[in-house]
């Protein structure tokens, strides 16, 4: 799930252990009752988030950060024409059997974020990184990257983990260690984001801020809903507005 093409293990948008930690759990994505039960209950509410406040219809759409290729998936029944990047090379090669296996049309590559923005430079309508930006070492430089790929005017969608007590009690504790809902070891504390930080790295990357919602689902229900609350899963939407900066 954490996108780049390149093998260097200290670019500021690779964590090569974290690549690796997902790249072993690829077979098991398309599992819904699994490891990414999680993923699989905020997707809906994702996609139509992102449709909700974009026009998809015969849009060009990147996911970074992909994984087995369940948003990607998602925003194509929307309309959009859809690249996903993911540095992860089981993750792709499951993604790109189950597309193929739904007759579903995606371009999915192993590729570096940063070297898609150095190549095709706002060449993209929407772009989404959906829990991704809490694995990698250096965030804003991940933000800034989002913003070259976009388009001017075009929308960026990110969703993340906030760092409060509140979040590593049930994000983290609760999550990996009590409900083993995902495994220990997913997310480290430190590495979660505020959201006014996020605000903060896209305000420099030349992207606005237009909405910040909480993601809450219920394990024993399987909902998962909008809210107004934040404090734990969140997902924001940013506007490119500015020019998009170089990292």
């Amino acid at each position: 799930m954490n996108a780049s093409a390149s093998r260097n293990p200290h670019s500021a948008t690779i964590d090569a252990a974290e690549v690796g930690k997902f790249d072993a759990l690829a077979h098991r994505f398309w599992d819904a009752q699994g490891e990414f039960r999680p993923l699989h209950m905020l997707n809906p509410v994702r996609a139509r988030y992102v449709a909700d406040r974009a026009t998809l219809t015969d849009a060009r759409v990147l996911d970074v950060g992909c994984g087995g290729g369940l948003l990607c998936e998602a925003l194509v029944r929307a309309g959009a024409r859809v690249m996903g990047i993911d540095l992860a090379d089981g993750m792709i090669e499951v993604a790109r059997l189950h597309a193929a296996e739904q007759s579903i049309d995606i371009d999915y590559r192993v590729m570096d974020a940063q070297a898609l923005a150095a190549s095709e430079p706002a060449a993209f309508d929407v772009v989404t990184c959906m829990e991704m930006l809490e694995h990698v070492p250096q965030p804003a430089i991940t933000v800034s990257t989002l913003a070259r790929l976009v388009r001017p005017g075009g929308s960026v969608f990110i969703s993340t983990i906030n760092r409060n007590l509140k979040s590593f009690l049930l994000a983290i504790v609760g999550a990996e260690y009590v409900m083993k809902l995902i495994p220990r070891g997913t997310h480290e504390y430190d590495r979660l984001i505020r959201p006014a930080e996020l605000a903060s790295w896209g305000r420099a990357a030349g992207l606005s801020l237009r909405d910040v919602a909480g993601l809450d689902f219920n394990p024993y229900t399987e909902h998962c809903r909008l809210t107004h609350d934040p404090s734990i899963n969140y997902i924001v939407h940013l506007e490119r507005t500015g020019p998009a900066l170089p990292p």
